[in-house]
Formats: structure tokens, C-alpha cells, sequence
């Protein structure tokens, strides 16, 4: 294996080995703490234009598995674990992670010590890496200067597509799709809903035409604020009074259209193991979520209220709305790790859509 270089934006230096696709790569550098779902990881729209780093130290045990991707390609800018297994043993296995990552041009580093890495990030915040081959030049004017740009651009579907649950349609679902993952539309159909996934840029009017049951905002990549003309046509649609439900991105535009600001984190949350409280019911669920911005609770405007917060760090994880049919969750109930967790969310919101 041909030795690699992480370099860092303060100047830190990691040799490791290179994998999956040859080349060097810049991105945000970001890292997640679940210790399975790394497919689910790569192919999550959310991570577009970032270098990701698994705190977990041993990755591709289990192989790649199409049927458990969140869309149809990896996203991320290039992958850093410490050991990738290069025989997985599934009975779903249809190949491994090196052949995946080369196949898709991921960039891949292993051999590093990605806990000193985590800890760096963690206590320095989010920072722009770049990795090199071995004998290639460096530069320090593009790490500096990398920014996530148009990430929701990049990421939404094209056109219009239509998915029907195999028994008889309940109601019908408008998912704008700003770098949704399957796993919403799936946790829809399941309930019983013929959804209508849009491109992130449709217009108010459209959807107004389209009259569905309900309005689903999607996860997404980059920073919420950026989203302007996203905002202000969300804005419209909450004064059509359609039942809303926004999820991580979908949360923080819903938010910033009726007032609210964003805010980015010092490293964000990402894993599938973060705590988060339910303000009515002080009960705790853990969650699996994946942002870098979150909305700020004192900027909530009036009739809205934080309906769970981190458990951490006690930031915004939720949104009820008194003056609108509409909440929202920071988290992503469509990866609950069990039938008793958030999942439940997802009912919420069509015994909205039905008590209409």
C-alpha cells in the first residue's frame, strides 16, 4: 500500500496508507462516532463536500450492501478510518469497501491514529484537511481557502418522482428533497403514503397545485442560511396550513422561514449514538444524527417552542409550532436504532395529516 498524508489547516500532519480511489482530496474535516452504518455514512447526502473520519476503529467488516445505501452514490470528499477489513463476511455482502470507494473515486486513508485525529477536531473545532499521495507537491492556498458551497444544489434529485406503497394509497406526501436519504420516503410508504419527491428548488406554487396531504422537508448537506430563495418559498408553503415535518435540514430552513437563526458548531453532532431529551417528558432517547448547524433556541419566535434539546450541550434537537400544523427534529427518526425510539415520529405526523 502507497503511503499518504493527512494535513490539517493548523499545520498537523498524519501518515497513513492510501486506499480506495488514488489522488489527494480537500474537504471539511468531520467525524462520526456510530460504530456500524458506515454505508449508510458514505452514501448520506448530508456529508457532501466533507472528509470523514470514523471514531470506530475497525470499518468494512460487513462489506457494502446497495439495498442499505441512503442514495445512489457516496458523497462524502474522501474517507479516514484507522483499519479497513479487506475480506467482509455477510450473507448480504456484494462487495468490499476498497473496490466501492475506487469504483466511486473516494479517496481513502487508513492507518492513522483517528483517535488523536478526533480529539484535535474536538477541541479545535472543524477544520479543513487536505490528503496527498506520497511524492506529491503541497500547497496550503487551496486547504485555507476550501469552503462547502451549493451543497443542496448539488445534492437534490432533477426531477419529479412519484413512489406508491404496494396496498391502497392513505394520503399523499410532497418530500422536498434537499440531499434526502431513502430511508424517509420508505418510512412513508410504509405508512401507507403515495409520495411526491421534489427537487430542493420547486416553487410554493407548484406544491399549492400539487394540494398533498402533507409536506415532508428533507435532510440535506451545507450551511441552512445559505438556502435564501429555499427559505422564503417554505415561508409560503407554511401559510398554505399543509401539516409539515422537517427533519435536520428540513428543521433548520422551517425554522429560519418563520424568524429563527442557525448557528454552526464547534465540531457538530454526528453518530448514531447522540442523547437527546424530550422537554415535555424529560425523557431521554438516543438518536442517530449527522449536522454541523443548529438552530438557536433564544431566536425561536413566538408560539414556537424547543421540543427536545441535546443532551449535551442543550441545544436545539426540536421545533413544535403552536400557530401552524408543523414540528420538526434535528435528529433523524428514519435511523432509530429500535421500534421504540424515535420512529414514532413519523406516526406523529400522519395522525396530523389524518386529524386535518
Amino acid at each position: 500500500m502507497q503511503k499518504a498524508y493527512l494535513i490539517l489547516e493548523n499545520g498537523t500532519i498524519f501518515e497513513g496508507k492510501s486506499f480506495g480511489a488514488e489522488g489527494e482530496a480537500v474537504g471539511e474535516i468531520v467525524f462520526t462516532t456510530a460504530m456500524t452504518g458506515y454505508l449508510e455514512t458514505l452514501t448520506d447526502p448530508s456529508y457532501y463536500g466533507q472528509i470523514v473520519v470514523q471514531t470506530f476503529p475497525l470499518i468494512g467488516n460487513y462489506g457494502v450492501i446497495p439495498s442499505d445505501f441512503e442514495s445512489e452514490k457516496p458523497h462524502v470528499k474522501a474517507y479516514i478510518v484507522r483499519q479497513w477489513c479487506q475480506d467482509p463476511s455477510n450473507f448480504r455482502c456484494e462487495g468490499d469497501l476498497d473496490t466501492f470507494l475506487k469504483s466511486n473515486g473516494i479517496v481513502g486513508l487508513c492507518g492513522i491514529d483517528t483517535r488523536a485525529l478526533t480529539k484535535i477536531v474536538r477541541e479545535s473545532g472543524v477544520m479543513n484537511g487536505k490528503i496527498v499521495q506520497e511524492g506529491s507537491g503541497f500547497s496550503f492556498g487551496d486547504l485555507k481557502s476550501y469552503k462547502v458551497t451549493d451543497a443542496v444544489k448539488n445534492t437534490t434529485c432533477q426531477k419529479i418522482e412519484i413512489v406508491k406503497p404496494e396496498g391502497k394509497t392513505k394520503r399523499r406526501v410532497a418530500l422536498y428533497d434537499f440531499g434526502a436519504k431513502r430511508n424517509i420516503c420508505r418510512e412513508l410508504v410504509k405508512r401507507g403514503c403515495e409520495v411526491t419527491i421534489l427537487p430542493a428548488s420547486t416553487p410554493a406554487e407548484e406544491v399549492r397545485k400539487l394540494a398533498p396531504d402533507g409536506i415532508m422537508l428533507s435532510n440535506g448537506p451545507g450551511d441552512p442560511a445559505e438556502n435564501v430563495d429555499i427559505i422564503e418559498e417554505i415561508a409560503k408553503l407554511c401559510k398554505l396550513r399543509i401539516p409539515t415535518f422537517g427533519i435536520c435540514l428540513g428543521h433548520q430552513l422551517l425554522a429560519l422561514s418563520q424568524g429563527a437563526r442557525t448557528e454552526k458548531l464547534k465540531y457538530g453532532h454526528r453518530g448514531a449514538n447522540q442523547p437527546c431529551t424530550d422537554t415535555e417528558t424529560g425523557r431521554v432517547y438516543i438518536t442517530s444524527q449527522n449536522h454541523g448547524y443548529a438552530v438557536i433556541n433564544s431566536s425561536l419566535p413566538e408560539g414556537a417552542k424547543a421540543s427536545f434539546v441535546n443532551a449535551n450541550d442543550g441545544t436545539c434537537e426540536g421545533v413544535s409550532y403552536d400557530y401552524m400544523p408543523a414540528f420538526s427534529v434535528q435528529f433523524h427518526p428514519e435511523a432509530c436504532g429500535g421500534p421504540l425510539d424515535t420512529g414514532f415520529l413519523f406516526d406523529k405526523f400522519v395522525d396530523m395529516i389524518d386529524k386535518k
